[in-house]
């Protein structure tokens, strides 16, 4: 190898390592101006979502609807009816009597359990 061909390579590697720094914070700053766009896309997402519940909260029908939904509100002259999903009351309501199932305790079952096993 030849002094000047020494000479080129030893430039050559300089640039390079000068480069490599700020290309590589280049590249992190494309990538978090990428994240920030994404970011900014998924609250646009949600602005919007929120402007279109607000606009639903302007219709009075709609408010009218949530307050009998969720306040359980009736106008002048309704009657309030309250269903309730519960089959042992119904069952008690009906004159019947719910199943009571096991009526063992824990250590009884224990017991049964180790007599079992022998």
């Amino acid at each position: 190898m030849s002094g000047r061909t020494a000479v080129i390579a030893l430039v050559l590697s300089a640039l390079a390592l000068s480069y490599a720094y700020p290309v590589r914070t280049y590249l992190e700053q494309r990538a978090d101006i990428n994240e920030l766009r994404d970011s900014q896309a998924t609250q646009a997402d949600r602005i919007a979502e929120l402007e279109a519940e607000r606009a639903k909260w302007e219709d009075p029908e709609y408010v009218r609807a949530q307050a009998r939904e969720r306040l359980l509100l009736v106008k002048p002259g309704e009657q309030l009816i309250i269903i309730i999903d519960d089959p042992e009351g119904a069952a008690a309501d009906a004159g019947q009597t719910p199943d009571p199932g096991p009526q063992d305790t824990w250590y009884e079952d224990l017991w049964e359990g180790f007599k079992d096993s022998q």
